[in-house]
């Protein structure tokens, strides 16, 4: 169990984490009840009873689990029951694994203890001013017994820590479970580390600017007690603390102290704790690294004085210089700010501008709006700023984003009542479904607010047209509030309504008002004060109020923000806020109160002689009743009814209305200073005089209107209907205009006529609408009959024809020109689901719901039937309209039929079939039988047909051979509902629910897709629009939407001359294949218009010379290491291997062997690597990269690398650690490792192929340097990468040898890198564009080099017997290095300098190999100090202000005290020194700490307290100088590793080494729990015991032929056998644990029993040979004839397999088969032959797999029953290990070639992976199947599998 999570600070509020309201994680038990308490003025929980063992609360529910606390600080918050008595149970763990149980009470009348208890009595409080209390005050001893009768609400704190290491003498680990029993009532429990202090709330701490003590904080607001003005905390309520500062006896009680204040001691001196051991060769469980993670990422502590250990005197210096260059000062030094500022990005879209500061307190705001002090010393604090991010890879599609919405085609959606008018009647604002838009009038034009998850149901925009408020319906109901102008969202607001119907403005903006309804149905009403959203405030509830009344409409008065007005039925109320409440008052009406009121308005205008609230209300009525509403008087002064023109008046418009009744049903009112219009049921928009005596101009519409609306200058009145419609009325020219016309149900579907710029679409609203895509406007409306509704329609390509199929069966084909229908057919009885025209116009296709399809000649106007065909289609309705796909020449038909698991593809013109493919076996993995959705052609891939399925997939398949080309899994969340490929083939769209995607039609990018969202109901079709500059997609509305991709230019492509033709292969295309693709396309009869271009920039080579050494470099931009544009040639393989059923007569090919050649380094003699273990030497290796692999397209992978697990030891400063913000990075192999502290979560930058030699990180934490090898004749790889996205911004190439050193300049404008012994080669860079400024050539190797922290231009470095100090020189010529090279002083004598360091008084440190320290005085560049710091070679050297810690090859981390180092360069630098002050100059060696191996690299805070230390064992520690400690925070194995296995239930797994450790680690936390360590021995193999067993074994096979059985509930060894004189090779338990199975180097096989160490058995079938492999399974007992439930096979070395029947109970093992594998004469030249391997497959029963040595490189299926090779997988290199999946039919293969192979062992299928560094020796799988381990050397990953 974790020590410390970081989730648990600043604080945890114990019932809000257990929910103790739910009672599912916390027990209760007797009269437990919650009640408002008046004091508190909250509800609290109250426990009655004075059994303690009934009546109680348990935290948590049951004993067997616990609250991992961690917490130092336990605060209870309660008051005990007057006259009664209480207890209170506490479980707390030790870190020694005991549970103490800590109880206190006022029943207890003495401490009392044992080694698992202590219980303290309570001496309870009472009442301030109470005689009790005086009786107390006087008392020796306080309050014994029950409490007092006027007790008072308490706050309880209790160092834990204190009570088990003062009392018990043990080290607290965490708090287990809390018990509170009988009389008392609880408010809350809160653990922390924080000392709170009581009496102080947050915003007086923030007011008052206080200054608190370290580790203590204000009351967090949870805590906090109530507290009048003018009052005092301690008056009103008791703090009790313990350990308790009284002086009352007894004094092991806890009691109310004589001072309750907080006092000023830090935690770590009121509650000491003990020293922890600091024995490294034994790791620390998993507690120990988060306990860590809490001490790196809490604030940094003041360095503290400590006592010297070691004194050493300062000897005088006879100083020489060797003769070299001496470079005048540079004129134009960069001048130094006398504040130090760092900007780092955030985490978020803002920077943070670190300045140093001397505050102590910084306040932290949670998402909760609860305020916490946090303590900081002396450590920077973040202040946020606006930035932009840094520019992402090219890995991804371009340009983003790619769709930008142009227009939209609908209105409405949840309402069609909100509409509004901007303040310069110039645009108009509506809603879309989830979409708000507001449209300019003049122009059309339309702008998008864009935000809402479901359908806008209300809308309201203030007077000045600034802010915009709109609210969505559904669950989720909630209100954004708008900038107007700029089109964003300032806020959200939670209205916590069911459904919000309506909102209203007041005049000024400052008042919103929603009304909705709750949960319950009651009308709810709600006002917020918007006053300061534009300044980024909160957005206040005003007032709130339930109501039964109903209200259809509500609006704020325009003369008075606190007054308002609603109608409903049967009601018209006035309302006004009346302090934080709202008050409503009736209008009496009389015989009208059963009347249902729709709309009100006020009378506008104003005179200077009427009161600013004498009004009339306008009320209108579903009756036709318009009542005018004296709003002062509160009463009705006029009634009008609005009846229907009579028959008799002919000049008169007559109509009848929609609704019943006899007046006009009126829907909507609103008025002017001169007029009053009113939007009636019968469709009329009437204006009227404000006295309502005629009718002087009215408009009719299709359908009755919702809304009319007046703008503010009354030229313009808005109308809409309940049909969809929305246009206006110009008052002045009496003209009117249409807006927008929509459907009123979804969109079913679409086609665009490219040459008219037109789109048709069919709804379920039975209509069929014509529009026009350039001004929006419908032409043609076609509506049904009542018995048949449209279902699909599609336009001639050519022809101004559509079809459209309906649910009668019929098929109509219309003339738009004429408007007539021309053609007529009913060939389906049931609904016609899909038409379709052939893109050449010959042919028709109509599909139907109960399976039929139909041909028709679509050359002629009468479309006749050409041919008709039943159960061809799948059947079902609502298939959608791509259920039928043609091909882009017209020859092949594609549909989903004859079932929904298949896909037929047909010829065209005649439907004959060509062929069928069954899309339900693709995925052999799935459990269930995936159908098909849709389908489409690829209008550039003509042998590419792409299908949907209903597992959420796209898959590609050859249309001649059925063959799966390609797959793309979790396309969407929910299924794809239509896809389309754009014309040049480059681009695929694909709709599903609510969301568009975008791919890349390839997938050769990393992001292949981009998303976009703005339905709110599921999307029915997308497609291109025919010029491919746009895209449309249909569901709740039409969405027109700009596609901003560069299209190929034709004028472009004719300016290349002409070329073969290029055909591009992905990755996901096999190699037999490729040849057909090149068949299809050439004998393609339509010509291609334009040449192909590449649709990601190509990765770009720059060669230059500027140097005198005439170096190559090259700088590569943009690497993409899945792009395959800068290959001519195809991969060496393809993503299906070759899978041969076994034929006897056939032959198989044989790959050649791959040739490495070795490259000559140097001219004359070989350059000599120098004596020190600083320079960093690359491990030897044979394995040769595969330069074939490619990386797949990101989630295509069947794997993904879950973790690395270790630290490669090798490198050299390969850890990089910011303190400030908190980046930790380290490599292994080939792989950068960015680690998360917090989680402990992984990313994984992957670039290098070699093994990584050193690590690099800017100032600002943002861009981080990796340096590697670049293999066999090729120079070595220095990677950039940002931080934020970790893309690799560059990759620069140019020493010839490895990286030795990389730095960055302290303004992060220089780059340097420094090249190894081989070629001491200095090169430094420009970071702005990673140029190469100039390169230095040294006479001698260079270990090290680091920038000047002082001056911008200068820096050293250090190699052999030398110092060289280093200045910049920048001229109009270019950039150049000047070097000054100083000797070593005598006293240290040849040496090499092997680390420096500069600390912040111009004052540099060195370290040799001979274990000296020097220091160098950076101006005079003269060393005045050294002394022997150790005695082995110093590699690792950190200085912080008086600090310096030393790192070496002795193991050893010291940290000195150098302050008189400083004081005598000084002394220098202002007089003479006397020889006397030579002599006392000491410094001081504080602390020193014996690591588990030499140090390699280290990084520490800005104090020198806390820091991360690297190993060359693999290790990463953690290093706390306050505490003395070491705690391991990454463990890997410093030599090879042999096994990895995981346990059955894949919570461990285990792990052995060449170094003869055996580890068993957490699976989820990757952390090492136990090590195993034998010395001087290999340990060769390890195996786990079966999950039958009841305690866990881990056992390992040594190479001195021993075999130790490990426990891991006790942590030792078990049992030690001695089955083998030679060294065990492989090793299993039995299927069921009865014995343990054991091969030697000398091929014996020994079985032993796991219980005694008994050898049963020994096997000598395979003597001769070593055993690569065993392995058991099971069987049924006479399965192939022989006794036994279980069968083990073992592999020897000479290519032979045994297979064995066994069962152990009965001591039964007989031979079932035998197997030799033929194999040729391996070659001379041969070291080692690949091993023989073989195991039992997974999912074919009675299957062993086999792979070796033989005349093929292939993978061997041999079937036990039928005694037979079954077939075989051909492999492009010799397997070295092999491992099978138990699930997916999934084989993981390892290679010499650096490669992972994930093969299908059915189809053949493959995916390679190519992440390590050295050939891959181990892999296996976990027992599910789901991860998998592989190793090269001492690199351990840990991967993710998802199949293939």
């Amino acid at each position: 169990m974790p020590s410390r999570a970081l989730w648990q600070q600043p604080y945890v509020n114990i019932f809000k984490h257990m929910k103790i309201e739910e009672w599912k994680k916390v027990s209760k038990e007797g009269d437990v009840t919650t009640y408002m308490d008046k004091t508190l003025k909250c509800s609290v929980f109250r426990i009655r009873g004075s059994i303690p063992a009934s009546n109680f609360i348990l935290l948590p529910k049951t004993s067997s689990q616990s609250l991992g606390l961690t917490g130092w600080y336990f605060y209870l918050l309660f008051r005990p029951s007057p006259n009664k008595h209480f207890i209170v149970h506490l479980d707390i763990a030790a870190e020694e694994g005991q549970v103490i149980r800590v109880s206190f009470s006022n029943m207890f009348k003495e401490f009392k203890s044992t080694v698992t208890w202590l219980q303290f009595p309570f001496l309870c409080g009472a009442a301030h001013g109470s005689v009790y209390e005086n009786t107390a005050s006087a008392a020796k001893q306080g309050l014994v017994g029950p409490a007092p009768p006027c007790t008072r609400w308490t706050c309880l704190m209790m160092d834990l820590r204190y009570l088990l290491s003062v009392y018990l003498n043990k080290t607290y680990s965490h708090l287990k479970s809390i018990k509170l029993c009988a009389n008392m009532s609880v408010k809350n429990i809160i653990t922390s580390d924080l000392l709170f202090d009581p009496g102080l709330s947050y915003t007086e701490f923030r007011q008052a600017g206080l200054k608190l003590p370290d580790g203590t904080a204000p009351m967090p607001r949870e805590m906090c007690f109530p507290v009048l003005k003018g009052q005092s905390w301690h008056q009103l309520y008791d703090y009790i603390r313990f350990p308790s500062d009284g002086s009352k006896l007894p004094f092991d009680s806890i009691q109310k102290g004589s001072n309750s204040a907080v006092k000023p001691e830090t935690p770590a001196e009121k509650s000491p704790q003990r020293e922890e051991s600091r024995i490294v060769s034994i790791s620390k469980p998993v507690q120990d690294r988060v306990s860590l993670i809490q001490q790196i990422t809490t604030p940094k502590p003041s360095a503290k004085q400590q006592s010297a250990i070691q004194i050493t005197s300062l000897p005088e210096l006879i100083y020489t210089s060797s003769e070299s260059s001496e470079s005048p000062e540079s004129p134009g030094q960069r001048s130094q700010a006398g504040e130090e500022f760092r900007i780092v990005c955030a985490d978020g879209d803002g920077v943070h501008v670190y300045a140093r500061c001397e505050d102590d307190v910084y306040t932290h705001v949670t998402d909760s709006e609860e305020e916490i002090a946090v303590i900081n010393a002396a450590s920077p604090r973040p202040v946020s700023l606006p930035s932009v991010k840094p520019a992402k890879q090219a890995q991804k599609l371009y340009p983003d984003p790619i769709l930008k919405l142009n227009r939209i085609i609908g209105f409405g959606g949840a309402t069609m009542r909100c509409a509004v008018w901007s303040s310069d009647g110039e645009e108009v604002v509506y809603p879309c479904h989830a979409i708000i838009i507001s449209m300019t009038v003049s122009s059309g034009h339309q702008r998008f607010f864009i935000g809402h998850t479901d359908k806008v149901s209300a809308l309201a925009l203030n007077a000045s047209s600034t802010l915009l408020a709109s609210a969505q319906t559904g669950t989720n109901s909630l209100i954004r509030l708008w900038s107007y102008s700029k089109g964003l969202c300032q806020t959200i607001i939670p209205t916590h309504t069911h459904t919000l119907n309506w909102l209203s403005f007041s005049q000024s903006g400052s008042v919103l008002c929603g009304v909705g309804k709750d949960s319950h149905k009651k009308t709810t009403v709600v006002l917020w004060n918007t006053r300061r959203v534009s300044e980024g405030g909160v957005v206040p509830v005003l007032a709130k109020a339930h109501t039964d009344v109903d209200i259809q409409m509500m609006k704020i008065a325009f003369f008075d923000d606190t007054r308002m007005v609603s109608c409903g039925l049967g009601n018209i109320r006035l309302w006004r806020i009346r302090g934080s409440s709202l008050r409503s008052c009736p209008v009496n009406l009389g015989q009208y109160h059963s009347l249902e009121f729709t709309d009100l308005a006020f009378e506008q205008g104003h005179t200077q002689d009427r009161p600013v609230d004498d009004r009339t209300l306008f009320v209108s009525s579903r009756s036709g009743h318009i009542l005018e509403i004296d709003y002062v008087a509160v009463g009705i002064k006029n009634i009008r009814r609005l009846l229907p023109a009579q028959e008799s008046h002919a000049q008169h418009r007559e109509k009848q209305t929609f609704g019943t009744g006899a007046g006009i049903a009126v829907n909507s009112i609103s008025l002017c200073a001169e007029f009053c219009v009113t939007g009636s049921e019968d469709g009329f928009m009437r204006l009227w005089p404000l006295d309502f005596s005629s009718v002087f101009l009215e408009a009719e519409h299709e359908g009755p209107v919702s809304l009319v609306c007046v703008c503010s200058d009354g030229s313009r009145v808005l109308a809409a209907t309940t049909t969809g419609n929305l246009g206006y009325l110009d008052v002045g020219s009496r003209g009117y205009r249409t807006l927008m016309r929509s459907h009123t149900a979804s969109v079913l579907g679409f086609s665009v006529d490219g040459n008219r710029h037109r789109v048709t679409t069919v709804s379920k609203d039975s209509t069929v609408r014509v529009w026009d895509m350039d001004t929006l406007q419908q032409l043609y409306d076609f509506i049904s009959d009542d018995d048949e509704n449209p279902c699909s329609v599609a336009f001639h390509p050519s022809m101004p024809l559509f079809a459209c199929g309906s649910s009668s069966g019929t098929v109509r084909v219309f003339d738009i020109q004429t408007s007539s229908l021309i053609a007529q057919h009913r060939q389906h009885s049931g609904s016609v689901e899909c038409v379709t025209y052939s893109p050449d116009g010959q042919c028709l296709f109509s599909a139907g719901s109960l399976g039929y399809l139909a041909l028709y000649q679509a050359s002629q106007l009468d479309h006749h039937v050409v041919r008709v065909l039943g159960n061809v289609v799948a059947r079902g309705v609502n298939c959608g309209p791509e259920a039928l796909a043609v091909s882009s020449d017209s020859r092949c038909l594609a549909l989903v039929g004859p079932t929904e698991y298949t896909v037929t593809i047909m010829e065209a013109h005649s439907l004959n079939e060509l062929l069928r493919v069954d899309v339900s076996i693709l995925d052999v993995e799935s459990t269930t039988l995936d159908s098909a959705l849709n389908v489409c052609f690829s209008p550039t891939s003509l042998s590419h047909l792409l299908i949907t399925t209903s597992a959420n997939k796209i898959v590609w398949i050859n249309t001649h051979t059925g063959q799966l080309l390609r797959q793309v899994s979790d396309v969407h969340k929910h299924q794809c509902l239509s896809l389309a490929v754009s014309e040049d083939g480059r681009y695929l769209l694909t709709a599903g629910q609510n969301s568009v995607k975008v791919w890349d039609y390839n997938m050769h990018l990393e992001i292949n897709s981009q998303v976009f969202i703005g339905h709110s109901e599921p999307i029915r079709q997308v497609r291109f629009t025919p010029d491919q500059m746009g895209v449309v997609t249909v569901g709740d509305a039409l969405f027109f939407w700009d596609f901003l991709a560069h299209p190929r230019e034709a004028a472009q492509s004719l300016s290349i001359p002409p070329r073969s033709p290029v055909i591009q292969i992905s990755p996901g295309t096999s190699a037999h294949r490729r040849v057909e693709l090149n068949e299809v396309m050439l004998t393609n009869e339509n010509p291609r218009k334009t040449l192909p271009f590449p649709s990601s920039p190509p990765v770009m080579n720059i060669h230059f010379d500027e140097r005198k050494d005439s170096r190559d470099y090259t700088a590569e931009l943009h690497p993409s290491p899945t792009a395959g544009h800068a290959q001519t040639s195809p991969p060496k393989h393809a993503s299906f291997l070759r899978v041969t059923e076994w034929v006897r007569d056939k032959d198989t090919s044989t790959l050649s062997a791959n040739q490495t050649r070795a490259e000559t380094i140097g001219e004359g003699r070989s350059p000599v690597r120098p004596d020190c273990y600083k320079h960093f030497t690359p491990r030897f290796k044979i394995s040769t990269l595969d330069q074939t692999v490619l990386a797949l397209p990101s989630g295509q992978t069947g794997l993904t690398l879950k973790a690395v697990i270790g630290y490669n030891g090798n490198g050299r400063n390969n850890m990089v650690w910011n303190p400030d913000t908190g980046l930790f990075v380290y490599s292994c192999g080939c792989v950068v490792v960015v680690e998360d502290l917090h989680t402990g979560s992984q990313r994984h930058w992957f670039s290098h192929t070699e093994e990584i030699s050193t690590l690099a990180v800017t100032h600002d934490a943002q861009t981080v340097a990796s340096a590697s090898g670049g293999g066999a004749s090729q120079k070595s790889i220095i990677c950039i990468w940002n931080v934020s996205d970790g893309s690799c911004r560059q990759r620069l190439s140019y020493h010839k040898g490895t990286v030795q050193s990389l730095a960055f300049s302290r303004d992060d404008l220089f780059f340097l890198s420094v090249g190894d012994f081989s070629d001491p080669v200095v090169a430094l860079w420009s970071t702005q564009s990673f140029e190469l400024l100039c390169t230095v050539q040294m006479s001698v190797p260079v270990h090290d080099a680091a920038f000047c922290p002082f001056t911008a231009n200068e820096l050293a470095f250090i190699g052999s017997s030398a110092v060289f100090f280093t200045s910049i020189q920048t001229t109009d010529q270019g950039t150049e290095l000047q070097v000054k090279r100083v000797g070593l002083p005598i006293e240290v004598g040849q040496a090499e300098v092997t680390s420096l360091c500069y600390n912040s008084h111009r004052i540099m440190y060195t370290g040799t190999n001979n274990g000296h320290v020097c220091a160098w005085d950076y101006n005079s560049h003269r060393c005045f100090v050294t002394w022997e710091a150790d005695e082995g070679e110093i590699g690792v050297l950190l200085c912080r202000g008086n600090k310096l810690v030393t790192g070496s090859n002795a193991k050893k981390l010291r940290l000195w005290s150098i302050a008189s180092v400083q004081n005598l360069n000084n002394s220098n630098n202002k007089r003479t020194r006397s020889p006397h002050e030579d002599r006392n100059a000491q410094v001081q060696l504080e602390q020193e700490l014996l690591l588990d191996g030499t140090v390699v690299s280290a990084a520490f805070d800005d104090v020198m307290d806390m820091g991360i230390v690297g190993t060359i064992t693999g290790t990463l520690w953690y290093i706390n100088w306050a505490d003395n400690s070491s705690i391991r925070l990454i463990s890997g194995h410093k030599s090879k590793v042999n096994g990895v296995v995981c346990s059955p239930d894949e919570r461990h797994f285990v792990t052995c080494g060449q170094d003869g450790s055996v580890r068993v680690c957490s699976l989820q936390s990757h952390e090492l729990l136990v090590q195993f360590q034998v010395l001087n021995q290999s340990c060769e193999c390890v195996c786990w015991s079966p999950p039958r067993g009841v305690f866990e074994c881990v056992a390992g096979g040594y190479s001195d032929g021993t075999v130790r059985i490990f426990s891991l509930e006790s942590a030792e060894m078990e049992l030690k056998l001695q089955p083998h004189p030679v060294a065990v090779c492989a090793l299993q338990y039995s299927n069921y644990g009865h014995v343990l199975l054991s091969g030697g180097r000398d091929g014996l096989i020994t079985v032993s029993s796991p219980v005694n160490g008994v050898t049963v058995r020994t096997i000598s079938d395979h003597k001769g040979a070593p055993i690569t492999t065993v392995q058991c399974t099971s069987k049924q007992y006479k399965e192939f004839g022989l006794e036994g439930s279980e069968l083990w096979l073992a592999v020897s070395a000479d290519r032979r397999v045994s297979i064995w029947a066994a069962d152990w109970t009965k001591d039964k093992c007989e031979l079932l088969d035998w197997l030799t594998f033929p194999a040729p004469s391996p070659p001379k030249n041969t070291v080692t032959l690949p091993p023989s391997l073989a195991a039992f497959s997974q999912s074919e029963r009675g299957v062993v797999v086999y792979t070796g040595y033989a005349v093929e490189k292939e993978i061997i299926f041999y079937s036990l029953h039928k005694k037979q090779v079954v077939r075989t997988v051909s492999l492009s290199d010799w397997a070295l290990c092999l491992s099978l999946c138990s699930t997916g039919r999934l084989l993981a293969v390892g290679s010499n070639m650096r490669v992972l192979k994930l093969i299908h062992s059915s189809s053949g299928q493959f995916q390679d992976f190519s992440s390590h560094s050295d050939s891959v020796d181990v892999c296996s799988f976990s027992w599910s199947g789901s991860q998998l381990f592989t190793a090269a050397h001492n690199e351990l990953l840990l991967w993710t599998v998802h199949g293939l």
